[in-house]
């Protein structure tokens, strides 16, 4: 079983920093790659900022390159989002997704994804 668990958010001014952190337990073969999603009231979830472990390779979205940043600790499972310089429009419950292989019986390897309960994030005007 895999679970995702997150810490940080809360409510901060226009302009201020947040840092999200997420760590990934149970039992699994590895993790392949661990994301930030966020949804706001009325809107669909999107992608934040993602990385990939194998090839260090990091996406982010268009409207927070440059403001967040996304980091892991590959020994402990965990990413952070360090957010700075936010904004009201980034306001919304940001969920924490890890992705990886559970070896089945057999060695058979069966891929997960699983996500993090949400946390707020409220940035005011």
């Amino acid at each position: 079983q895999v679970h995702v668990m997150e810490s940080g958010g809360g409510l901060v001014q226009a302009g201020g920093s947040l840092r999200l952190s997420c760590a990934a337990s149970g039992t699994f073969h590895n993790i392949i790659a661990m994301g930030w999603h966020r949804q706001a009231p009325g809107n669909q979830r999107e992608l934040v900022a993602e990385t990939f472990i194998t090839t260090s390779y990091t996406n982010y979205a268009d409207s927070v390159k440059g403001r967040f940043t996304i980091s892991r600790d590959n020994a402990k499972n965990a990413v952070y989002l360090q957010m700075n310089s936010l904004k009201p429009e980034d306001t919304a419950v940001y969920y924490c997704k890890a992705t990886g292989y559970i070896r089945k019986a057999a060695g058979a390897m069966e891929r997960f994804d699983h996500w993090g309960q949400g946390s707020q994030v409220t940035v005011s005007s």
